[in-house]
């Protein structure tokens, strides 16, 4: 099988790393860090670059790429530790709107391409542990369209977001439905990594009928979030893992640098080989993305499990070889290891997945299926 980059790709790469490079240093991210997270602003440059409209289908002014890209992407905004809700806006969000009626594609996705409006998926409730279908929060048809009474939990940039895209059960199954931020209450607050999130609120919200039976769309959609995740994680670890190289080829100890200390040298090569072992799953979840959905969930959860592990291994390994300054808010290694467990959390944590891939092998030997 061929894994190398098309020359497209590789140039997409390539721009998003340099804009990361000149536009989004260190100092950048932690001053928008201290001050509350917010970063619309952050998302109009990713905008600008076209990156908006990644996902989004020519028809409606995207650029209609299709699951390489986005990783492509999402592992360089990872390895330039960029905060921005680009996964969730500009992936999950089209994703969402996929099966929505034309009127309301017509109306939202060439905004949403051009970076004017920020759309975010507002999916997850405080009890609801990551299942899709778990939701208390109602539709109720109102003459010709509905109305959502309930509340969503850690919505990303929710209180910079222009409108929702909301879960709800509506008669016996869950349907999706957008939300103008105008229609709801909304709790903005900064999240561990510098981000921002919000609590929202709706009560006899008008809203705009997404999908009727939304289930399968919302599980495509939470797949793509998943292998955004695990792009980005690749990015980030292989960053973190450079940046810890830098450090032990500096930092001197009996009068040696500790790069040179043959037990540390062991511990790199164990982190080298989680990041390369994210990185193998990462493409896997992402050549998934077109699989029927059984086979594709199965597989997401698996990448999901496997990128968990190495996120929490090499952001572990990685602070304690730096020693104190890498728990340091000033010092860079520490936001990365914030990051990184920030996203082992995303779209179901390990336990969740680890549940999600034994009970699709009741039937099969394991690792041999």
């Amino acid at each position: 099988m061929n894994f190398d980059f098309s020359e497209d790709q590789v140039s997409l790469r390539d721009a998003v790393q340099r804009w990361a490079e000149k536009g989004f240093s260190f100092d950048r991210r932690h001053a928008l860090a201290k001050a509350g997270g917010a970063t619309r602003e952050v998302y109009a440059e990713l905008a600008e670059l076209g990156l908006a409209g990644l996902a989004v289908p020519e028809q409606h002014g995207g650029m209609n790429f299709g699951p390489v890209e986005a990783m492509v992407v999402m592992e360089e905004l990872g390895r330039g530790l960029v905060n921005a809700p680009f996964a969730e806006a500009a992936l999950v969000a089209p994703a969402l709107l996929a099966g929505a009626p034309e009127a309301v594609q017509a109306a939202w996705l060439p905004r949403m391409a051009e970076g004017s409006a920020l759309v975010v998926p507002a999916l997850q409730e405080r009890r609801g542990r990551y299942k899709l279908e778990a939701t208390d929060t109602t539709a109720t048809a109102a003459g010709d369209g509905f109305t959502l009474t309930g509340s969503k939990s850690v919505v990303p940039a929710g209180d910079e977001a222009d409108a929702f895209i909301v879960s709800a059960r509506h008669g016996s199954g869950t349907g999706l439905f957008l939300v103008e931020k105008a229609a709801a209450q909304v709790r903005g607050y900064p999240t561990q990594d510098g981000a921002r999130a919000a609590e929202v609120s709706f009560n006899n919200a008008p809203a705009l009928l997404v999908a009727q039976d939304g289930l399968p769309v919302l599980s495509h959609a939470s797949d793509v979030g998943i292998a955004a995740v695990c792009a980005e994680a690749v990015g980030l670890m292989d960053r973190l893992l450079a940046i810890t190289v830098e450090y032990m080829n500096q930092r001197k100890q009996f009068g040696v640098t500790i790069a040179s200390f043959q037990a540390l040298r062991h511990r790199v090569a164990d982190v080298k080989m989680q990041v390369e072992l994210g990185r193998s799953m990462s493409y896997f979840a992402t050549l998934k993305l077109g699989e029927p959905q059984e086979q594709r969930r199965r597989a997401l959860s698996q990448a999901k499990v496997q990128l968990g592990h190495s996120m929490r291994y090499v952001g572990q390994q990685c602070v304690q070889l730096h020693g104190g300054i890498g728990v340091t808010d000033e010092y860079v290694a520490s936001h990365y290891f914030k990051r990184l467990t920030m996203l082992e959390m995303a779209w179901g944590d390990t336990l969740h997945h680890l549940g999600e891939v034994s009970s699709r092998m009741q039937d099969t030997a394991g690792v041999f299926a």
